[in-house]
């Protein structure tokens, strides 16, 4: 079974796990939680926010086709 943990840290590619490295050891000194937990929470942040674009884009096409007909 897939752990919350992996699916957080399926979401950081290229740039965005360079910026959770950078992020995960400050947060994770200051707080309880663990490293890799602040990556995989950077991680599903990242995921979230390209769902929420897709879903946006998905919405405006649509109001453009239904508009131009």
């Amino acid at each position: 079974m897939v752990s919350p943990t992996n699916l957080g840290h399926a979401g950081l590619q290229g740039w965005r796990q360079r910026v959770a490295d950078v992020v995960a050891g400050p947060v994770s000194k200051r707080t309880p939680a663990r490293q890799e937990h602040v990556r995989a929470l950077v991680g599903a942040v990242f995921f979230a926010l390209s769902v929420s674009y897709l879903f946006k884009a998905g919405r405006a096409a649509l109001q453009e086709v239904r508009g131009s007909s």
